[in-house]
């Protein structure tokens, strides 16, 4: 599994915005989302996808937040780490083409 670069800065404000509130509960979040990339391994078409978006991209929860990543992609690909109460299709298309 790779982070881009703006996946990566994704995760970093939401654990640093965790941090502020538990510094403790940042660190298990942490954890956590190192273990959420485990059964993606043999299994990266694991996640769900949108109907509205590029099948190139599936998603996974990760507590409040969507993890969208290219899934055919080796190493799998997380582009980012979002709020899920964001819309994804206007978030995605802001952030990388949705071609197929």
């Amino acid at each position: 599994m790779k982070l881009t670069p703006q996946a990566r800065s994704d995760l970093q404000q939401i654990l640093l915005d965790i941090a502020e509130d538990s510094p403790d509960a940042a660190l298990v979040s942490v954890v956590n989302f190192r273990k959420l990339f485990r059964p993606w391994r043999s299994l990266p078409e694991l996640g769900y996808h949108e109907e509205l978006l590029s099948r190139k991209y599936r998603f996974w929860n990760f507590y409040s937040y969507v993890v969208a990543y290219v899934w055919e992609a080796k190493p799998i690909q997380v582009v980012c780490v979002v709020h899920g109460s964001r819309d994804l299709a206007v978030f995605l298309s802001q952030r990388t083409s949705l071609d197929d």
